[in-house]
């Protein structure tokens, strides 16, 4: 009796771990479930997204709005590699969306700068707030908290690597393997995640967003 009860329990805590697992939306394997394309006007994802042959996500950059996942998440790190096939331009990767569009295009977030040039800055979107001081002017905008090291950006046609992990109130960044941001005391902690278009095509591939404790 007491084995088939410790069964029972082991076989339980497996269905509810598995049942708390957020489910992964499948960007990178030519599938655009779970993903929606957030502009004004509304625009179908299959008209600015498209799959190369070899499975890459070749990303119009316009209109300006953003990719984003429909499930939200909390306590990931996120993996994403990018790189800008023709003239390198603005974008970047938007964590803990909680609102729909707010400021302009933009919804309540915090977003990574993919930015040529300015990659690893790290920007409190639409009223969203961190503890850190912002290194851009008082009154100015976007307020922009700089990246913490040299530029580690790669030259235009070569990918690069965003890793971002996403932990309670906690956001750490690395680019190419580089420490470049961190900033505590979010004024949230959950939400979806996105990828910005501001108007330059880029390509995606190996997105992957892994939970952790």
């Amino acid at each position: 009796m007491r084995f088939l009860t410790l069964v029972a329990v082991l076989l339980f805590a497996l269905f509810t771990s598995f049942a708390a697992a957020p489910a992964i939306p499948q960007l990178a394997q030519s599938d655009f479930a779970g993903w929606e394309f957030i502009a004004t006007p509304a625009t179908e994802i299959s008209t600015v997204c498209a799959f190369t042959s070899d499975g890459i996500v070749r990303a119009a950059g316009k209109p300006t709005g953003y990719l984003a996942t429909k499930d939200t998440f909390e306590n990931y790190r996120l993996h994403a590699e990018w790189r800008w096939p023709e003239k390198p331009g603005n974008g970047g990767v938007l964590v803990h969306i909680t609102s729909g569009p707010k400021d302009r295009a933009w919804p309540e977030c915090f977003q990574i700068q993919t930015k040529h040039q300015s990659t690893g800055d790290l920007l409190p979107m639409a009223g969203a707030t961190f503890v850190e001081p912002l290194t851009s002017a008082p009154g100015t905008s976007p307020q922009i908290r700089a990246r913490l090291a040299a530029d580690s950006e790669k030259p235009a046609g070569q990918w690069n690597t965003c890793d971002i992990v996403c932990r309670g109130d906690t956001i750490e960044v690395s680019i190419n393997g580089v420490a470049q941001n961190k900033v505590t005391g979010t004024s949230s902690r959950r939400g979806k995640i996105g990828f910005q278009f501001e108007g330059a095509t880029f390509e995606l591939r190996n997105i992957t967003i892994e939970s952790i404790k």
